[in-house]
């Protein structure tokens, strides 16, 4: 029996978030997770349930979730032992956020956090702030784009690593007393 459903159609390669479904989809741990696992190969509910140590009920669920709101689809099916057996596939290689959501954000940075603390491998994690002009920050900006869009995957025998990659404006405090 093969693991893998033969010539899958390739997913999109950005994919950008905005619809309200879509990021209540993304404000749930294991939904990451499932999009992190469908990150390079599709798969079914049973495989994913092994992967992310989870019942297969709530990977059905959580994938229900995610295909209704776009983030997802069956890529393809096969019959087996009377069944049919469905492959899940991102619907895009890359999701962005264009205009983050503080519940999607939070559920993004959990999930990544749990992937952190999984990780077999050395991690790497800082939080740096800086003063940078608004072309500065435009400059460092459009650097990272660049970065994350030239890596190219190796072979498919190789570890998966994750990344996530933010540039943001720090708020200004908002001043509650008066100068005078």
């Amino acid at each position: 029996m093969r693991d893998q459903p033969p010539h899958l159609p390739p997913p999109e390669d950005v994919q950008e978030i905005g619809s309200p479904e879509q990021f209540t989809a993304l404000a749930h741990p294991l939904r990451q997770r499932l999009l992190f696992a469908l990150g390079h190969r599709p798969a079914t509910i049973s495989q994913l349930a092994v992967q992310l140590d989870a019942k297969k009920g709530n990977v059905a669920h959580h994938l229900k979730v995610l295909r209704e709101a776009g983030l997802v689809h069956v890529a393809e099916t096969r019959q087996v032992r009377g069944g049919t057996e469905q492959y899940y596939q991102r619907t895009a290689r890359r999701m962005v956020v264009a205009e983050p959501q503080a519940a999607g954000t939070a559920a993004m940075l959990a999930a990544v956090a749990q992937e952190l603390d999984r990780s077999p491998a050395e991690t790497y994690l800082t939080l740096r702030h800086l003063r940078l002009s608004p072309a500065k920050a435009r400059e460092l900006g459009e650097t990272l784009a660049r970065l994350v869009n030239q890596i190219e995957d190796d072979a498919e025998d190789q570890p998966v690593f994750g990344m996530l990659v933010t540039l943001y404006q720090h708020a200004q405090p908002t001043s509650t007393t008066s100068s005078g």
